[in-house]
């Protein structure tokens, strides 16, 4: 009996976690059309019907749901077979898949990136930068190796390495009329005062934590889609915000009169590494950690 291909099963579990083709075949960077024609070249293969497509929105049948708990099984078998393979070679060579949140990415790599390639020539790193939940599934999903984020971050399945603090400051313009920045107090803010990200960013549940913001008066109604926009909120005095000690002096802040001054040790989020459970690369991921902490 014919074996589905390592391909097709990946298509149909992107199928099942998009329930839209256009979607998933987007997510797996193929034509709509050979996207659905390897789903139906798995279904013969199976012989078994794994999509209904009598409705506008892709329903997976009982039997498809079966499939693809296995598939995902499978999968993730494979890809312990290949780091099996990778821990054979020299650590940090070879290909690593690096998921990072937004909050990070730009002020932690561009100066990293560079030391880390000289250091390790051999190492390919592939880079994907989103959110905390969605690269934590594509983690799961053994898309990714490892993932560069902020603690704490309620996650299943892995483990995680501390490497170092990240004091929050307050942000605002150089002249705003919203605060005294040298005489900070969070009591003295006005109502709709405090900008954040939306939900769904980590930043703006770890803001909200340590920066003690309980008073959800004084956050604004008006949240900023992205850090560059936040940023563009603030230096247009529309309100201050909270953003963590790595921005100071990055490219972001360049060109404009957004100035951070500090509030105290108390209100900081954790970097930190996260990875499978039981992964064999853990001595690589631990190695790594140690870079970014010494070059941060």
């Amino acid at each position: 009996m014919k074996s589905p291909s390592v391909q097709q099963l990946k298509y149909f579990v992107a199928l099942t976690e998009s329930e839209h083709f256009g979607r998933a075949a987007d997510r797996c960077f193929v034509s709509q059309s050979a996207f659905s024609n390897a789903i139906k070249e798995l279904e013969a293969t199976l012989d078994a019907q794994l999509v209904d497509r009598t409705n506008r929105n892709v329903t997976i049948t009982a039997t498809g749901q079966q499939v693809a708990v296995q598939a995902r099984l499978v999968l993730r078998d494979l890809d312990s077979l290949v780091e099996t393979a990778r821990g054979q070679k020299e650590p940090l060579t070879g290909e690593l898949r690096l998921g990072v949140i937004p909050t990070i990415a730009p002020f932690i790599l561009p100066d990293a990136l560079p030391k880390l390639r000289k250091q390790y020539p051999d190492l390919r790193l592939l880079l994907v930068e989103d959110q905390t939940q969605r690269i934590h599934a594509r983690l799961m999903q053994g898309e990714l190796d490892v993932l560069l984020i902020a603690l704490p971050w309620e996650m299943q399945g892995v483990e995680e390495l501390p490497l170092f603090r990240d004091a929050f400051c307050l942000a605002c313009h150089e002249n705003t009329e919203h605060v005294d920045p040298e005489n900070y107090r969070f009591s003295r803010l006005d109502s709709d005062s405090i900008l954040l990200l939306e939900d769904g960013h980590c930043l703006r549940d770890h803001a909200l934590a340590a920066c003690k913001i309980r008073n959800t008066q004084k956050v604004s109604r008006f949240a900023a889609s992205s850090l560059l926009t936040l940023i563009e909120m603030v230096d247009a005095d529309l309100g201050v915000t909270f953003l963590p000690e790595m921005a100071r002096g990055s490219s972001l802040l360049r060109n404009t009169r957004v100035k951070l001054h500090s509030i105290g040790d108390r209100s900081y989020r954790t970097i930190g590494l996260v990875w499978r459970k039981g992964s064999r690369r853990v001595d690589e991921f631990r190695l790594l950690g140690d870079f970014i902490r010494d070059s941060h």
